[in-house]
């Protein structure tokens, strides 16, 4: 595969949940969700996988995402889904909050599944919204509850973590804070995770009545033009 598919155009953005913080302690990925974006459009081509750990999942993660060991039952292991995993991923710009956390946590479940996955970077470029946030936000807090107070993201709906729920609010967080505008994303009974969803265009009405015109008068346009010859005077002193 080797990046072969790579194009700027193709972006996923992308959330895990896991049993706990380290994977070196032998903890392990339990939820992936992915979004897909071309030509920064939500496409409603997501990837959402919940993974049985084989491990317990520690109470203070529990208590983040509310998932259980007993819900995790009858998942799949990493093993059985990583291989339609890369294919979903192969040759994507990947777009994480707090990317070392989830790349380090895919690069260790791709190490168990075996040696041939190789790691993210096998497959993809990684983009880390958090140190974006916090280059354009110095100082601040930047978790994704923030960010999406900060760039005006509705996230009322997200009471626990979630993996899908989480890419989906990113990808929006992200389209605004580098100055794009997405298609706007997916309503809220159409977040169902499905890997096989279209977005669904919404086409304004025919009959909706025509934006206002208002031009400057004389005097406004004077005004103006007075104050950009300020301006211009001012940068020369």
């Amino acid at each position: 595969m080797q990046n072969e598919k790579l194009t700027s155009e193709r972006q996923v953005v992308l959330d895990t949940e896991t049993t706990g913080l380290e994977p070196s302690q032998g903890h392990r990925i339990i939820e992936i969700g992915c979004v897909e974006m071309i030509n920064r459009r939500l496409t409603g081509n997501n990837y959402h996988q919940y993974l049985q750990p084989d491990r317990e999942i520690d109470e203070g993660a529990q208590a983040v995402h509310g998932i259980s060991n007993e819900f995790l039952a009858d998942k799949p292991r990493f093993p059985d889904v990583v291989k339609d995993f890369i294919e979903y991923l192969d040759g994507a710009e990947l777009i994480i909050h707090n990317a070392p956390f989830d790349v380090g946590f895919i690069n260790h479940e791709f190490k168990l599944a075996g040696d041939e996955f190789g790691t993210v970077a096998t497959y993809c470029t990684v983009i880390d919204t958090l140190v974006m946030a916090r280059k354009m936000r110095p100082g601040k807090k930047n978790n994704l509850d923030i960010l999406c107070k900060e760039y005006d993201v509705n996230n009322q709906h997200r009471e626990l973590h979630g993996a899908l729920l989480d890419s989906e609010l990113l990808a929006e967080v992200y389209l605004r804070m580098t100055g794009g505008q997405s298609t706007l994303s997916l309503d809220s009974e159409e977040r169902s995770g499905s890997s096989n969803g279209a977005a669904v265009a919404k086409k304004l009405s025919a009959d909706r009545k025509p934006i206002k015109i208002i031009q400057a008068s004389d005097e406004e346009l004077k005004a103006h033009q007075a104050i950009i010859e300020k301006m211009g005077k001012e940068s020369w002193q």
